[in-house]
């Protein structure tokens, strides 16, 4: 019986669990539930604490703006209240601006998160004054203590102090450093003091609501109404008051009654909605149930015994992993990354592996190429998203190959052994066997394609500019997109508008605007994934810029000269290729079946047949999950994928029930045509025009990874938006080669000027004027 009990301990402990040794069961179910506490504070803490943090404090900067806002637009009535209502030495007339300035300004700072401890304090001073000075309320008592914990801890995840504070803390600003290090020094030594200070007076506070009649004196009582909310925690249940009083003096179990806490609050307020205060005891409960009881309490005692006795201290080390099972994913976009995202704090050893060091978002790759973004608006370092994550580790290296028997991933010369494996490798271009015409018709995948296409759109301007041939001009200015998906559709509109409206003052020999775009699509209409009726509107939005489309034409041939179309033979130096992708090598390195497109067939729940543990999500996968129709190649596809392999991995190695078979839920298709033009399907809604634009640029902003790119982004497109730039407009890449064979030899970027100016006619000019006024 021993035997087979160390047996299932050691098992247990090879995946990460709790060996349920039966000679050591309390022992086992203290260690269980003090894990399990961990890991539900750390989850509450990295999910949900960031919205209620920047809920608690724009509710907090709003009562004070409010407060503000009022006294100043109704300035003669508040001194008059202030004068003889109630009469306040500071509320004269000049130091009454001092206190509407501090409740106007700091409500501002404070809701942007902007020197939050700077404008908390004022708002501290200010409350107390208003408390004891003034009439004692029991939400500006509450605003005090929430004051006070801003001043301590500061602001939390989502707010400009936290996306400064690094660059801050090693800046060369006079003081500014030290300023830092001294604010983080009173978050770390004062902070758990000051939890603590706010436990006891809210435990004593529930502790006299009840007893306040019988122990009380009348002449102290109020005294205690200026001190403590002793009207909102008198709506609280006698009984409960009393026991979660005491227990909150002590500081035992203090998650525990918070919780209990809010659940009460929630119910007495569906009984009587008039209890508004309630809400600053939610925010309470809130604060101590991520953080804790502090220092000065039972439960940081019983932690700390906890914490000698199993505490793990090795957490980042190799030894920390040992034993667990091996997850390796293959790949970081999408489908790599949201399974990556959805295995942290598992039981289990992680390893992301990618040949970059970013992930990209490939929706938007489409605008670093015609200038409209830059590369590091749309890329995310992916090292630091993991952080915080110590069972996941990021390596940066290119898959040669699987070695599907032995489990191992082979990364060159290194071999990475796997339990459990996820290929989310994408796709690449696909010239559907004519491979030779790569060279003449770049793809747009990758952030090295999108500077390459932009470096030939503006070199084709500038090579216009320099030439004196108007035949070879024509064929520079022409700007051929083969393909009518989204990505076809999207790069012929914000081509146009670049041409148009992004340089059409710029150059002196030529007019922009004559550039000529031309849409190539094969099938019978463009975006074919789409409605029909959508499928119009984007074309006729396409035509309204000028962009010529053509419809069932497909290409026979492309090289140096331009192409060839339905027998017609088009000069187009400038070529892009977006008809169509083919899976990355990961069925060849599986030895899989696949589709016609290179990707790897699924079982339902998005495993490879015949291998063990292996999975395939996103574009490497062909699955009929979509009510038995494949899948799509989109962004959210890859994500849902993502995260179910992670959800099936993680029931295998928790030993519970395997999910249900993978189903892809349609969040919709969305494609923009320029700059107010989107088409957008949800398919029982249909949206077209400047609305479908409006949720195009909001989607694709709230997907953006980081509030630093959101906010570049942001800014980039209002600005452009605005004064119709040409935003981002580098020529990066290889040296510059001569304008033409045929021509002497000209570097159009060293050159001033090398033929007579081109006559911008007057016609001309009113022309740019009426393209200017209709957008």
């Amino acid at each position: 019986m021993r035997i087979a009990n160390g047996r299932v301990g050691e098992l247990a402990n090879r995946h990460g669990g709790i060996g349920l040794v039966m000679d050591n069961r309390p022992d086992t179910f203290l260690r269980f539930a003090r894990h399990s506490a961990n890991l539900s504070v750390r989850a509450l803490r990295g999910v949900l604490w960031p919205k209620c943090e920047l809920a608690i404090r724009l509710w907090l900067a709003q009562m004070f703006f409010v407060s503000g806002a009022l006294k100043l637009t109704h300035w003669q009535a508040a001194v008059d209240l202030a004068s003889h209502g109630h009469p306040i030495a500071w509320m004269s007339p000049a130091s009454g601006y001092v206190g509407v300035s501090i409740e106007v300004l700091g409500g501002a700072l404070l809701a942007a998160g902007f020197m939050t401890r700077y404008c908390a304090a004022p708002m501290l001073i200010l409350s107390v004054m208003a408390q004891f000075d003034y009439m004692p309320l029991d939400n500006q008592l509450f605003g005090m203590v929430l004051c006070g914990w801003y001043v301590v801890f500061g602001a939390g995840p989502i707010a400009i102090d936290t996306l400064l504070r690094r660059g801050l803390a090693d800046s060369a600003l006079p003081l500014v450093p030290r300023i830092v290090r001294a604010s983080e020094w009173v978050r770390s030594s004062c902070g758990p003091f000051f939890l603590s200070l706010m436990r006891v007076w809210l435990g004593a506070a529930l502790l006299l609501a009840p007893m306040r009649s019988a122990w009380v004196p009348v002449e102290f009582t109020a005294r205690l109404y200026a001190w403590f909310p002793l009207s909102t925690v008198s709506q609280l249940p006698a009984d409960f008051a009393l026991v979660g009083g005491a227990l909150l003096l002590l500081g035992f179990a203090t998650r525990y009654v918070m919780a209990a806490l809010a659940l009460v609050l929630s119910l007495c307020c569906l009984i009587d909605p008039r209890l508004t205060d309630a809400v600053y005891l939610l925010m309470m409960s809130a604060i101590f149930i991520i953080y804790g009881a502090g220092k000065l309490s039972v439960d940081h005692f019983i932690a700390g015994v906890l914490e000698s006795r199993w505490g793990d201290r090795s957490r980042r080390s190799e030894a920390a992993r040992k034993g667990l099972p091996r997850v390796v994913i293959v790949g970081a976009g999408f489908g790599g990354l949201s399974c990556a995202w959805a295995l942290r704090g598992a039981n289990a050893s992680v390893t992301l592996i990618d040949r970059v060091n970013h992930h990209l978002f490939q929706p938007l790759l489409y605008q670093v190429a015609t200038a409209g973004l830059s590369p590091s608006d749309i890329a995310t370092p992916v090292r630091p998203l993991f952080r915080a994550s110590m069972n996941t580790r990021v390596l940066l290296g290119a898959v040669s190959g699987i070695d599907t028997g032995g489990q191992r991933v082979l990364l060159g010369h290194e071999a990475i052994p796997y339990d459990y494996l996820v290929i989310a490798t994408g796709a690449t271009h696909s010239y559907f066997g004519n491979d030779a015409w790569a060279p003449y018709a770049p793809g747009l995948k990758r952030i090295e394609d999108a500077i390459e296409i932009r470096r030939r759109i503006l070199i084709a301007f500038e090579r216009a500019e320099a030439t004196a041939d108007a035949v070879e001009r024509a064929a520079l200015l022409t700007f051929l997109i083969v393909g009518g998906g989204p990505s076809g559709v999207e790069l012929a509109g914000a081509i146009a508008e670049l041409a148009r409206f992004g340089m059409d003052e710029d150059f002196r020999n030529f007019d922009p605007a004559d550039a000529r775009v031309i849409l190539v699509q094969s099938a019978a209409r463009l975006l074919p994934g789409f409605p029909e009726v959508l499928s119009m509107r984007a074309r006729r939005s396409l035509e309204k810029l000028n962009v010529e489309v053509w419809i069932g034409s497909p290409v026979e041939r492309i090289d140096a000269v331009g192409v060839a179309v339905s027998g017609k033979t088009i000069s187009a130096r400038t070529v892009l290729w977006a008809a169509g992708v083919k899976a990355s090598p990961a069925a060849k390195w599986l030895r899989a079946c696949t589709d016609s497109a290179g990707r790897v067939k699924v079982a339902a729940d998005l495993s490879v047949p015949n291998l063990k543990n292996v999975y395939a999500i996103g574009d490497t996968a062909a699955s009929n999950a979509w009510k038995g129709r494949g899948v799509p190649g989109l962004a959210s596809a890859a994500k849902q994928g993502g995260k179910y392999a992670a959800r099936q991995i993680r029931a295998k190695i928790e030993g519970a029930a395997a999910p249900a078979a993978f189903v892809y839920r349609h969040l919709g298709s969305l494609a923009t045509i320029g700059r107010k033009a989107a088409v957008a399907d949800f398919g029982f809604i249909k949206l077209w025009g400047a609305p479908a634009w409006w949720l195009w640029g909001a989607v694709h902003i709230g997907f953006l990874l980081g509030i630093r790119n959101r906010l570049a982004t942001l800014m980039n497109w209002f600005w452009s938006y605005l004064t119709l730039g040409g935003g981002i407009r580098l020529i990066t890449g290889p040296e510059v080669p001569s304008v033409s064979p045929n021509h002497n030899a000209v570097d159009p970027l060293m050159t001033v000027t090398v033929v007579a100016p081109y006559p911008i006619t007057t016609t001309k000019m009113r022309h740019k004027d009426a393209r200017r006024r209709a957008h």
